[in-house]
């Protein structure tokens, strides 16, 4: 390989590199610190014991887009606010320690509390008034989105508390499973309107032709998702619902966005790059929100 041609790669492979490095680190940190609990759960629970470390990942994924990315970041923060460059850095640094937290179990009740309030204050301030103003099905798809995630965050927090004993911890969970259920409800809906999209997360981009029985897996997670969001918003067989579409989540994680991923990395563009790292990430998250609440002792 010529020089420039390596600075050329190694320029447009930065940010990919630097989130790929942080998502591996936080997978080591994670399946470490659920070792226990992995070997002492049985069959689908195993997925459940992976909760915190499917949660981490994609928070340690975009902490490192924004610190090794900080322009490309910059345009999401509101112009009116001082210091624009500094709160990006800011939640760079704040979404690594948070997964760090999260994936060892750490002082959640702080991390994950934290971590909702902000993802609340990304929706008021950020993705909310974009998708009033300019409407969509995308626009609204993320606001949906960000808001579970916040809810999750309130979720663990919540378990961390001491969940279902009452108090704080029985308050969190409490709120936090209402944004999540109405996301998976949603989401559901739209697996049925648009029947050829990536499933889990429907934004905009479709599925590869090679995936076999496309309309199938979209239809299939929506009934899923459909199903379980009304378990999770009646409070009703919430713990099971969440254990096997977490799951289902999940899987489709590894075996259709695993291979979109790889075929993303192999792309000299940097922005393929970071978008397969971004679809992965943002659909994981999910995952480990909807298995947030197979641990908090729903009914």
């Amino acid at each position: 390989m010529q020089p420039t041609n390596l600075a050329q790669f190694l320029a447009f492979s930065g940010a990919a590199l630097s989130m790929s490095a942080a998502g591996l680190a936080l997978v080591a940190i994670g399946l470490a610190a659920a070792k226990n609990d992995i070997v002492q759960a049985c069959g689908i629970d195993k997925i459940v014991a992976l909760t915190h470390m499917c949660f981490a990942i994609p928070l340690a994924v975009f902490g490192a887009e924004h610190l090794s990315s900080p322009q490309s970041m910059l345009a999401l923060v509101p112009s009116y606010m001082p210091w624009r460059v500094f709160w990006v850095y800011f939640v760079g640094f704040a979404l690594i320690a948070a997964s760090l937290s999260i994936a060892t179990k750490v002082q959640v009740r702080w991390s994950g509390l934290l971590f909702g309030a902000m993802m609340f204050l990304f929706v008021a301030m950020l993705h909310l008034p974009g998708a009033v103003t300019a409407g969509g099905r995308i626009l609204w798809t993320i606001v949906v989105r960000e808001m579970s995630f916040g809810g999750a965050g309130w979720v663990l927090a919540g378990i961390a508390m001491g969940g279902d004993r009452g108090g704080q911890g029985k308050s969190l969970i409490a709120v936090g499973r209402v944004p999540i259920a109405i996301a998976a409800i949603f989401f559901g809906v739209q697996h049925f309107l648009h029947p050829l999209g990536l499933p889990g997360v429907p934004l905009q981009k479709e599925m590869p032709t090679w995936i076999p029985a496309r309309a199938v897996i979209d239809y299939m997670t929506g009934a899923f998702l459909a199903v379980a969001g009304v378990c999770f918003l009646v409070a009703r067989k919430a713990c099971v619902a969440a254990t096997y579409l977490g799951a289902w989540i999940v899987f489709l994680v590894v075996v259709v966005y695993g291979p979109l991923l790889i075929a993303a990395l192999a792309d000299p563009s940097t922005g393929v790059q970071v978008e397969g790292l971004n679809y992965f990430a943002d659909t994981l998250l999910f995952g480990g929100a909807i298995l947030s609440l197979a641990g908090a002792n729903l009914k």
